[in-house]
């Protein structure tokens, strides 16, 4: 995740003709079986969420309030890539294959949801075949056609329209030479891309191998979407529901509320349980305040799902009660700093190294609240990942910083007294505040000087930290960041964060300071390699290099520590979501 947390699992297959695979990261039992309502609330227990289902029942009704501390990135399916968002967007979006509200590694497995089976490749891995279940309709009753996945693939395509959302697709499909989306390329056959051969066949036709396929289709760009119904940037206003649940209402900037779609079959989905009537989500809510109200059981879920906040932690961690009612996984995401070689003078590889060894680092963690929120990273890939392999190129002792060493690379680059930069974080999330902060106090000890510059989360990347000409006219040096695997293995951990021909001029880009040829070339060859050891030495060697060209500093592997609502039922955190699984979730 830039944005999507993941959980360590193992290699997906992404070579030719390998199969796929995941077993788990955070370890979580078998699911119990939840008796039919009126069961009485399970019993509170410390991380209950991590190694089982915590509350397990079959009931049906009520409410689930959830608040966020920062706008929705974007409903729509084509322009969201917040992990939170794709967690939620299960319960009013259906896409090809989904991950499952289960427990443990079958969280993270892909199953068939708007397809009868997984995909069917070709020999070569490089053409796949998916076809639609019976009886799918839409919230107004029209029927969902392949040719509405095909259309809502295609309209992702249009990165001037949709800034946000990841680019797999976009890459890896034999897309016609200046097909631009169906806005600009209005018309235009893109059947070398996608073919709809009837209205229950999808086929998707790849430039190159990629046996992983069906990890790709579980992203919310598979939703379906139809032309008639499509609105362009206003869609998001009301998505057409293809779930259990439509929008009743939606204030931009404010919240929205969904509740039950009649035309919802749950005989075409066996995996939404769909317990709740209702949802009611408020957006710009101030993060201590979502804190209080969890721990009053005024909400339910900060759907954000990073954690509470350093405030909140003297409530929770002294009273046995309510630390019993916390979950605090270890994720497999990595909260970092991006080093922009576009902005002066840290275009001078030495200028970057010097921040690596200034940096405090037990600062981001106190940041995050200590221990609860993570440890100190060296390098990209979480343990756990394949291809991790232990990387420190800029010791120091305790990750507190070398200042003799910055000393030494600033005098290198020209800059011996020091120099001055700018720093943007997201302006709703306090954690990244206090990191930014750390870190300026913590590079002013060899005279590099940072100016705070926030910005709004809903646009963070879209229209700020991720639009290189903004990088380069506001001098944003150093931008705070964050990225978990999109899934599970080194590929959809590193590709979208470090591969820089995901930058987009137009804004939006995951990756923001990596631009390295050889990383490039990596990739490509990790796509070909059907040695899993030789690609998995590729994801290490990649690592290696965004480090020795010092445009990240790691800061800390995360954890997180969330408060399970009151009143909730089959709660879990499970390899998929690495957050409360939304669409598991009921409320008694």
């Amino acid at each position: 995740m830039r944005r999507k947390p993941a959980l360590a699992v193992s290699a997906v297959t992404v070579a030719l003709a390998l199969g796929l695979s995941a077993c788990g990261g955070t370890s979580t039992a078998p699911q119990s079986s939840g008796e039919p309502g009126g069961q009485p609330a399970a019993q509170d227990k410390a991380d209950a969420a991590l190694t089982g289902v915590f509350n397990p029942s079959t009931k049906k009704g009520g409410t689930i309030k959830m608040a966020n501390s920062g706008d929705w990135d974007s409903l729509d399916p084509a322009d969201t890539y917040y992990g939170y968002s794709w967690n939620f967007i299960r319960l009013y979006g259906r896409a090809l294959t989904m991950f499952p509200g289960k427990p443990g590694a079958e969280g993270a497995k892909p199953v068939p949801d708007l397809a009868a089976e997984l995909g069917k490749p070709s020999e070569d891995f490089k053409t796949w075949t998916y076809t639609l279940r019976d009886g799918l309709k839409y919230e107004d009753g029209t029927p969902i056609t392949s040719k509405d996945v095909a259309y809502g693939v295609a309209r992702s395509y249009d990165r001037e329209t949709f800034p946000n959302g990841p680019t797999y697709l976009n890459e890896l499909l034999n897309w016609p030479k200046d097909y631009k989306g169906p806005y600009k390329s209005k018309g235009a056959d893109f059947s070398s891309a996608i073919e709809t051969p009837d209205d229950k066949t999808v086929v998707f036709h790849l430039k190159q191998p990629f046996s992983g396929f069906d990890y790709l289709t579980q992203m919310s760009v598979t939703m379906p979407v139809p032309e008639a119904k499509d609105t362009g940037t206003k869609y998001q206003e009301h998505v057409l529901s293809s779930g259990p649940y439509k929008f009743e209402k939606n204030e931009i900037g404010k919240g929205f509320s969904l509740v039950r779609n009649d035309q919802w079959d749950p005989a075409t989905d066996p995996n939404r349980p769909a317990l709740p009537d209702r949802y009611e989500v408020s957006t710009n809510v101030n993060a201590d305040d979502i804190d209080n109200r969890l721990i009053s059981g005024d909400l339910h879920v900060a759907v954000e799902g990073t954690g509470v906040q350093p405030a909140a932690l003297s409530k929770i961690l002294p009273d046995p009660a309510m630390k019993a009612r916390t979950d605090n996984p270890t994720l497999q995401r990595l909260w970092y700093t991006s080093i922009s070689p576009t902005v002066k003078p840290l275009d001078n590889k030495d200028c970057r190294i010097a921040i690596q060894y200034a940096a405090d680092k037990t600062g981001y963690v106190a940041a995050y609240g200590g221990t609860t929120g993570g440890e100190i990273a060296t390098s990209l890939l979480p343990p756990g990942i394949p291809g991790y392999q232990k990387i420190d190129l800029y010791p120091s002792p305790e990750g507190k910083g070398d200042l003799t060493k910055a000393k030494e690379h600033l005098a290198k680059c020209g800059q011996p007294n020091g120099f001055e930069t700018n720093i943007s974080y997201r302006a709703e999330r306090d954690k990244e505040k206090k990191t930014a902060e750390a870190l300026k106090e913590s590079l002013a000890r060899v005279g590099i000087n940072v100016t705070l510059k926030p910005y709004p989360l809903k646009d963070y990347f879209s229209l700020y930290a991720g639009k290189p000409s903004f990088v380069v006219k506001e001098k944003l040096g150093l931008a705070i960041n964050g990225w978990g695997s999109d899934w599970p293995d080194g590929y959809g951990f590193l590709q979208q964060m470090t591969d820089s021909r995901v930058i987009r001029e137009g804004g939006g880009s995951s990756n923001v300071s990596v631009r390295i040829p050889d990383v490039d070339k990596m990739f490509d060859q990790a796509l070909q390699e059907a040695d899993t050891a030789k690609r998995e030495q590729l994801y290490a060697a990649i690592d290696k290099r965004v480090m020795e060209e010092s445009v990240i500093l790691p800061g800390i592997v995360a954890k997180s520590l969330l408060i399970r609502g009151k009143g909730l039922t089959n709660v879990m955190v499970n390899d998929g979501q690495q957050m409360y699984d939304y669409v598991a979730m009921g409320v008694q």
